[in-house]
């Protein structure tokens, strides 16, 4: 049986791709920093063989306790999720030094911290897939979120590069880049602001954590062993 850890699973779409994995088979490292509860209640619910470590991905030392308690607990990682992440929005002129270096510390470096962890395990394996959740405001920009927009247009560099760097070891590396999702962070924008967002998406509608949770399990999958370095927009067509 495959085993999958998931960062930042507690909620939302985190959420959503451990349940899917657990549906596909994969015994599961579950990954939180603070809502323990919240995670042993949906572990309860899974079907495969559930461990919770707790633990801050900005961290380097935390990061490699993640990982470690995979390998101890399974014998060997085959798929990581890179989904941790946070945000905390304010112009550029508001937006103070701290905050912008914590969600890059979470989301950019939290990234580089779990795949560099991971990455010997997998290379020994010969074999092995990173699936990094980056966001479309890293592709075209959104005002108000320039530390959120920085750290995911960095997730799809880091994982261009590094799909480079593991493709010769049979390990792909792709990011999902969600556009507008029914989560606790959009349930707190605006009616007004959600409305200008539908606008825009062609699909008119928000997607859901399931939407996400579908194509990391095709990533995972061996129907995508051709595919590495790859970032695929789950936006109802918003980019285009």
């Amino acid at each position: 049986m495959k085993v999958a850890i998931v960062t930042g699973a507690s909620r939302g779409i985190g959420s959503a791709i451990a349940k899917a994995l657990s549906e596909n088979g994969y015994n599961l490292v579950l990954n939180y920093r603070a809502s323990r509860d919240e995670l042993e209640a949906l572990a309860a619910t899974l079907t495969t063989e559930v461990v919770l470590v707790q633990g801050d991905v900005g961290s380097f030392e935390e990061s490699e306790a993640i990982i470690s308690a995979a390998k101890t607990h399974f014998g060997r990682v085959d798929l990581l999720v890179n989904n941790a992440g946070i945000a905390r929005d304010n112009l550029i002129m508001r937006m103070s030094e701290a905050d912008f270096d914590a969600v890059n510390t979470t989301n950019l470096k939290g990234t580089f911290n779990c795949t560099k962890h991971v990455s010997r395990m997998m290379v020994k394996q010969r074999f092995g897939r990173i699936i990094n959740i980056s966001s479309v405001v890293g592709i075209f920009g959104n005002a108000g979120q320039a530390n959120y927009a920085a750290s995911k247009a960095g997730i799809i560099g880091f994982t261009k590069a590094i799909a480079k760097e593991l493709a010769p070891r049979n390990i792909t590396v792709n990011a999902i880049a969600p556009g507008f999702i029914e989560t606790q962070m959009t349930d707190a924008i605006s009616e007004e602001a959600k409305t200008a967002s539908v606008d825009r998406i062609p699909l008119a509608r928000f997607g859901k954590p399931e939407d996400i949770a579908k194509a990391v399990v095709f990533l995972a999958s061996d129907d995508a062993n051709y595919i590495t370095g790859q970032v695929i927009q789950v936006d109802g067509g918003m980019t285009l």
